[in-house]
């Protein structure tokens, strides 16, 4: 039987202090929480075979999307659809707090990168690997 996913995700999202936190992976999604530190960004990335939406709890940032910024903040929420250039920028002077669901998963499950320099080193190791949470 499986069980899925449910908890306090605002709780969830506001209490994390790491770059990205993979906390459950299906076989069609994934949620992960990140927080981004003031003046830090993911990068520039395109998934050309999936979605992504993104979930504002805390900061203020900018979700550029094939080259227009989307000014965001607390409760805000952004689409990206596949194939489309994107970045997620912290231009506050606080950490910018979200969550992110991928369709489909994009990492490892569980995986836990504390920096964006640990995400950086370690990405291509821990590209989704078809494993589920359950």
């Amino acid at each position: 039987m499986k069980r899925g996913f449910c908890d306090d995700i605002e709780r969830l999202t506001v209490d994390n202090e790491n770059f990205r936190h993979v906390i459950y992976t299906g076989q069609h999604l994934q949620l992960v929480l990140m927080t981004l530190q003031p003046g830090e960004e993911i990068g520039e990335e395109v998934h050309e075979d999936r979605d992504q939406f993104f979930r504002v709890e805390e900061g203020q940032g900018s979700v550029d999307i094939d080259g227009r910024e989307n000014p965001v903040m607390d409760d805000f929420a952004v689409i990206v659809p596949a194939g489309a250039r994107h970045n997620v920028r912290n231009t506050g002077t606080e950490p910018l707090r979200l969550y992110t669901i991928y369709g489909p998963p994009e990492h490892k499950d569980k995986i836990v990168q504390r920096t964006k320099e640990d995400a950086e080193a370690r990405h291509h190791k821990e590209e989704w690997d078809g494993a589920t949470t359950e």
